[in-house]
């Protein structure tokens, strides 16, 4: 899978987020993502990152064998710039 597809279907799933994915090992199947959305708001990490794993449905485990995330309101991603 590419990463623009990955982040094709975050969107998709997220819509009005901003995403960024990263293919880390070349493999197009390791991904390290950045997915800033309003929908995140009183979200724990783990509802956060389930969200992201709805997006990706069947994929997950099949076509992305690891995903790394990191999942921010727009408020902490200001923060953190």
């Amino acid at each position: 899978m590419s990463t623009e597809e990955v982040k094709r279907r975050i969107e998709a799933g997220l819509p009005g987020a901003y995403v960024e994915v990263r293919d880390f090992t070349g493999t197009g199947n390791h991904f390290e993502a950045l997915i800033v959305s309003d929908k995140f708001a009183g979200l724990t990490a783990v509802q956060r990152h389930q969200e992201v794993y709805r997006t990706l449905g069947e994929a997950i485990g099949d076509q992305v064998h690891a995903l790394t995330l990191k999942a921010l309101t727009p408020e902490q991603y200001g923060q953190q710039r």
